[in-house]
This record gives C-alpha cells, sequence and structure tokens, in this order.
C-alpha cells in the first residue's frame, strides 16, 4: 500500500499519537526544590530521558540520558520486561519508568536489563554493577540502598554498587518474588510487587506462585523456527495464581503475613508510609467483598481497618486505600449512589462530584480528579477536573474546561491538563498556587483539530462527541462511523484536542464520526458503570444504537450506511453490532476482539459477568460465540473485517480465530487480518499506519462509497 510520508496515518503512527516529546511520569520533591519527570528528545524519539526543573526559575537539566548510558548500543530487552511494559501499555524505549527515594534525590531506573541510578541534585548518573536482566529497581526511602529484581528473585544493593544480595530466592521456575501477577497488573492496576518500610529497614514482598494457573501457547506462525512462549494465563473459571506476602527484613527474618487467604484471595492494593502501619486491600474472588487491614510487621497478623461489601462488584481506584497524616483511612467508596471521597468513616464528597482518583494527602486536605455527578448543576461532558477537599467543603483547582490531573507535594503542584481546543497536553509546575513554569514538550503538532461537538444522546443522555468533517457545508447526509470503545475502564468522550485525532481523520474521509460512552464505561455514577452486570452485550450495543437514532434527530446522518469500528473491548461490541443488529449496522471492523468470554481472564470477566461455571448462560448469551456456532446471529449478513496479533498475550488470538470459523459455518462474509508478530497494543510504526489505510478501504468498499 503506497502511503505518504506527511500524512496523518504516517505521523499518528511514528509520533505514538502524538505522545513522544511530551513530559510525563512527574514527582515533586517534598521541600519543592526539584519536580523530576520523563521526556523524549523529539516528537518522533521513542527513547525516554531523565529530566529536572527547578521550580524557582523553570531551568530543566538532563539527569540520565539512555543513549549515553548504553553507549550507543541498541535496547535488549528480557521477556519478564516485556511483558510488564504490555500490562502497563508502555510503547517508549530508553527510561520509560524510575522510582526515587523519599527526598527525590535519588532515582533508579533499568535500561537494557541493567541498574543505573541519578543524582538528581548533581545531576549525574552511574550503571551498579548487579546480575540482570533487573526489572523495577527502587530505592529505599534513605537512599542507602536500592531494591530490585532479577530472575525471580528480589535483591537488593547498596547505592553506590556494594554488598549486592539476594533477600528473596524463589524456590522453583513457577515461584517469583516481588513482582505483579498477570492479573493484578492487567486489571487490578498493580504493577508492583514489593514495598520498603519507612525506615529502610524491610520490605513486603509479594511471592508469586504460578503452579496452579493453566499454561496457553503464544507463537508465531510466520517464524516457524521459533519455539511457542508457555504462559500461564488465568482464564474465567480456572485458577488463579497463588499469592502471598512476607515481611523481609535486611538481617534475614522472614515473616509471612496472614489473612484469610481462601476467602479474599486477590492482593489489590499495598500501602506503607510512616502515618502507619502497612495497608492491605483483599478482594474476594467475585469481588462484592473486600477488606482494609493493617499488618502487624513483628508478627504478621493483620486487623480489619474497615471492610467493604456490595451487591454487585467492588472498583479498585487509583491512589487508594492510604493513611493521611493523621493516621485516618482515606478511600473512594460507593454509598448513597454516589462514588465519594471517605476519611475515616465520614464521606467528605457527594453526588456533585464522581470521585476518580486519590492525588495526594496531607493534614490540611486531600487531592482528588473528578468528574461531575449525577447532582451537578450542568453536565459537563468528558471533563475530568483537579479538587481540594476538606472538612470544610470542596474547592476546584483546574478551570479551563478539559481533562486535568496533578502531582503534588509541599508547597509545589504540577498540573497537567489537556483542552478540547489546543493539541497536547501541558504541564504547569505551580507554586502556593501561582503559576512558577512550564514543562516544556516537544510533542508534534498533530495538523488536524477535531471539529467535534460534545452533547448528550437519547432519554439516558448518553455522552457523545460527534465530528463532521473539517470542510462540511452541512447540507448532505453522511455516511456514519461509530467509533466507540464502549465499555469498563475506557472512556472515550474526553474533552481534550487529541483524544479525537483519529475520529477527526475518518470524518475528512466523508463520514460522520460518533462516540458513544454508554452504560458500562466510567465517569458517570456507580449504577451507569454497574448497569451491565450479567448483560454486558445486550446493553452496551443497545446504547450505541439509542445514540446513534437520537442523534440522527439533529444531526444529517444517512441511516442507510452506518458502520462500526472498534479494538479489544470496542472490537467485540463492532462483531456484536454487525451479528445482533444488521438491521442498523452495514459494516464493521473487528479489532482484537473478546469472542469468547470464557477466554479473558478471571478478574475481569467474573467481574461482570460470575464464575462461568456457575452462570454458564450468562456466558453464552454475552459471547459472540458458543461452541455450537453463532449466537443470536440474524440476516441480512453484514461485512466485517476481522484484526489481531498473533503474538497477543491478553486477548490471544483464538478469540478471533474461533469467531472466523463460526462466521465460516454460518456462511458469513468476513476478513481476517492476521498481524505477525503483533500485541494488544500494536506499537509498530509500519503496522499502526497501514490499519488506518486498510480499515478505511474496507469501509469505503462494504458501504459502497466512491473513493475520492
Amino acid at each position: 500500500m503506497t502511503t505518504d510520508s506527511g500524512s496523518f496515518p504516517r505521523r499518528h503512527a511514528r509520533t505514538q499519537r502524538f505522545t513522544l516529546g511530551a513530559p510525563r511520569s512527574f514527582t515533586v520533591a517534598p521541600d519543592g526544590s526539584r519536580v523530576v519527570f520523563l521526556r523524549s528528545g523529539s516528537g518522533t524519539d521513542r527513547a525516554g530521558a531523565l529530566w529536572v526543573l527547578d521550580p524557582a526559575d523553570g531551568t530543566e537539566r538532563l539527569a540520565a540520558d539512555p543513549g549515553t548510558l548504553l553507549g550507543g548500543a541498541s535496547e535488549d530487552l528480557s521477556p519478564e520486561e516485556r511483558a510488564r511494559r504490555e500490562r502497563s501499555r508502555e510503547g517508549g524505549a530508553g527510561i520509560v519508568g524510575y522510582a526515587t527515594d523519599e527526598a527525590v534525590e535519588l532515582a533508579s531506573f533499568a535500561l537494557s536489563g541493567r541498574l543505573f541510578t541519578a543524582e538528581l541534585r548533581a545531576g549525574t548518573a552511574a550503571e551498579l554493577p548487579v546480575a540482570g536482566p533487573v526489572i523495577d529497581p527502587r530505592p529505599s526511602p534513605d537512599g542507602r540502598l536500592v531494591a530490585y529484581v532479577a530472575g525471580g528473585a528480589l535483591r537488593v544493593v547498596g547505592a553506590g554498587g556494594e554488598d549486592d544480595r539476594a533477600v528473596a530466592q524463589p524456590e522453583s521456575d513457577t515461584v517469583s518474588y516481588g513482582l505483579a501477577e498477570f492479573i493484578a497488573a492487567e486489571e487490578m492496576g498493580r504493577l508492583r510487587g514489593f514495598w520498603w518500610a519507612p525506615e529502610s529497614d524491610r520490605l513486603l514482598v509479594a511471592r508469586v506462585d504460578d503452579t496452579p494457573v493453566e499454561r496457553w501457547w503464544i507463537s508465531d506462525p510466520a517464524q516457524p523456527k521459533r519455539d511457542p512462549q508457555h504462559v500461564p494465563y488465568p482464564a474465567a473459571g480456572t485458577a488463579n495464581a497463588e499469592v502471598r506476602l512476607f515481611v523481609f527484613g535486611l538481617d534475614g527474618v522472614r515473616t509471612e503475613v496472614s489473612w484469610d487467604r481462601s476467602r479474599y484471595p486477590y492482593l489489590a492494593r499495598v500501602h506503607w508510609s510512616g502515618a502507619g502501619a502497612p495497608l492491605l486491600l483483599v478482594q474476594a474472588r467475585d469481588q462484592r467483598s473486600q477488606l482494609f487491614l493493617a499488618v502487624d510487621t513483628e508478627s504478621g497478623t493483620t486487623r480489619m481497618v474497615h471492610a467493604d461489601e456490595d451487591r454487585i462488584w467492588l472498583e479498585l481506584f487509583p491512589g487508594v486505600p492510604c493513611w493521611s497524616p493523621s493516621g485516618q483511612l482515606v478511600r473512594i467508596a460507593d454509598e448513597g449512589g454516589a462514588r465519594v471521597l471517605a476519611v475515616g468513616e465520614r464521606p467528605l464528597t457527594g453526588a456533585q462530584l464522581h470521585v476518580r482518583a486519590v492525588l495526594d494527602v496531607t493534614a490540611d486536605d486531600v487531592l482528588v480528579s473528578a468528574s461531575a455527578g449525577e447532582d451537578a448543576v450542568a453536565p459537563e461532558i468528558g471533563e475530568v477536573h483537579v479538587y481540594r477537599v476538606n472538612e470544610l467543603g470542596v474547592e476546584r483547582l483546574s478551570q479551563e474546561p478539559g481533562v486535568h490531573s496533578a502531582v503534588r507535594a509541599g508547597s509545589v503542584t504540577v498540573m497537567v491538563s489537556a483542552v478540547p481546543d489546543r493539541p497536547g497536553s501541558v504541564a504547569r509546575v505551580l507554586r502556593e498556587g501561582k503559576q512558577a513554569a512550564t514543562v516544556r514538550s516537544y510533542a508534534e503538532d498533530p495538523g488536524l483539530s477535531p471539529r467535534v461537538t460534545f452533547t448528550e444522546g437519547g432519554a439516558r443522555r448518553i455522552p457523545c462527541a460527534v465530528l463532521m468533517p473539517t470542510d462540511y457545508p452541512g447540507d448532505t447526509p453522511l455516511p456514519v462511523l461509530l467509533d466507540p470503545y464502549g465499555g469498563p475502564h475506557g472512556q472515550r468522550v474526553l474533552a481534550a484536542h487529541n483524544a479525537h485525532l483519529t475520529s477527526q481523520w475518518f470524518a475528512d474521509q466523508g463520514f460522520a464520526v460518533i462516540v458513544a460512552d454508554g452504560r458500562g464505561t466510567p465517569g458517570r455514577s456507580p449504577a451507569w458503570e454497574k448497569a451491565i452486570k450479567d448483560e454486558v452485550a445486550a446493553i452496551t450495543l443497545q446504547d450505541q444504537v439509542d445514540a446513534l437514532h437520537a442523534l440522527a434527530e439533529r444531526f444529517p446522518l444517512d441511516l442507510n450506511r452506518v458502520a462500526v469500528r472498534g479494538w479489544s473491548f470496542g472490537g467485540y461490541l463492532a462483531g456484536l453490532a454487525a451479528l445482533r443488529r444488521p438491521d442498523v449496522f452495514h459494516a464493521a471492523v473487528v479489532g482484537a476482539p473478546v469472542t469468547d468470554l470464557r477466554l479473558y481472564d478471571t478478574h475481569y470477566q467474573e467481574r461482570y459477568l460470575g464464575h462461568p461455571g456457575e452462570h454458564p448462560e450468562v456466558y453464552r448469551r454475552n459471547s459472540l460465540i458458543d461452541d455450537e456456532g453463532l449466537v443470536d446471529a440474524v440476516e441480512p449478513a453484514r461485512p466485517m473485517l476481522i484484526i489481531h496479533g498473533l503474538a497477543d498475550d491478553n486477548v490471544v488470538v483464538a478469540h478471533s480465530l474461533r469467531l472466523s470459523s463460526a462466521l465460516l459455518a454460518a456462511g458469513r462474509p468476513h476478513e481476517v487480518l492476521p498481524l505477525s508478530g503483533v500485541t494488544h497494543m500494536t506499537p509498530q510504526e509500519q503496522v499502526a499506519e497501514n490499519l488506518l489505510h486498510l480499515q478505511l478501504d474496507f469501509l469505503r468498499r462494504s458501504l459502497g462509497l466512491v473513493r475520492p
């Protein structure tokens, strides 16, 4: 396929969706003297470097450059590190993550499995001579030691490279210490497996044993000489990894932390600060009950601080649980139909806010990110703001309509803001609430601006973004392309410029593009998210249909030419649309879809559908296929383009192969595009670029559109 090197698809792929060169991963020193962050050297440079900004005068200096440290050598990543990056959806190179001591004076990071530290005051970086490959190095709070994982063992070395030793050694090939298991990293948002004590003399360490987990083969048919990967995958209804937790002293003392692991097998969160004992959040397998536990580090016993129950499910949130400086439990809870911030047993917010994450906790306040709640005076479609909350009330710190987040320590706050009418995001450094500096961004300008209307559709007021061609005069109906994710943890209707670039590119090819966040998507209310319980397929699909029909009353939409495209859950939704509502949808691009829901993981799938052994009928009616073929497939048959990466270890290619087999058995037209060596992220530049062109070509052919 011939492509234009200056085209949007090429630039979108080369810049990793215009994220390269933008500053990210901020850390603020407690005394406000330094802001540490990652940034690559240009909008097309994948290699992140470590930078330090001085809030006093806004000067920036390079603290660690991966090219210099590696001597120009290319990166060599271990399979474990590649898996970690896949779980965190990290497509960059160079320094992709770092950790610091409590004073933010020493940083540690891994490059090509080698361990490096950076003295942030001095601006010098050095390699520590340890055996690798190194994963997730983290300095002790006092900065004298660095802990890291290598070969499944947790090790500790002096900050100068001395006295490297193992703290915890794996007993077999299926055991590891200090790493998060698959579902913790993929579904719980817990990417870590060890935590330093505030006194720097002990560590809490997760021990993961994958022995009970079923093994799957991930192969590359395009490379028949290569051995397949043998990976543990905890599919719905099957055994999870066994996760235990230990306190390891640097003196060699080992104490197991005890709780009722048979009833609460999921270790979802761990928090250890100077404000109290180590704090755990453990969940039942059905995720309808959970305990907040304080750990006695001497005996390993735990005491319950708080318990939650929900008849549907309990969500996990960033930044909580944690202790306030006064020793009160800080958590986010669903109470009274709202998602609220609670400190101790007292909720500090109500239905006006839908709290999404805790960003920082001090003696004076709690910093949170939140959307407008169900009782808000006016809807703020797609907006996420930063709020300061205490017993006196709630104060919004971000002002412009957009998507905002923040990192804070002491008197310095880094506010990161993305707004609808400006490309990218802006990172402003605030001191005592007043702007002191702006962190430079090298991200490229996309060269197009979304022509987007934020609105609500249908009786349920479904949040929608409608995009029209840039030069559209508004006089003729347009073919329609629905471009949703449409499921849990995947909000797409965001009041931010770059969130809608790909949708605008499709719009500029002659489509009216609709992005609708129906029930099940985050940001609205607990009831909105949990409405899909046991009925994921029917409800998510119906909301797309309702949004489409409601918007057709206000926008010039040609309902005789309607297509849908999506990836992951969006691919599942696109497949549902073509199979179950061919009266509405005329073509579908089905990317990396989950088609047989029994083949997806335990923590995600059982949250929404229960255990497949107990509720097989729920899985059957929500899957695109079952063992007998298609479910609820009705005439007429609509063309489908199924796309899947063969190296995907999250949504394995078996999903698309089973769908294709079922379609073939039913005599239904479809196309399959296998992507050799591609994972769920599709980070490869040429693949990402040409996928857009191939989808466009399929949509034009399927809808009978003439290529301009």
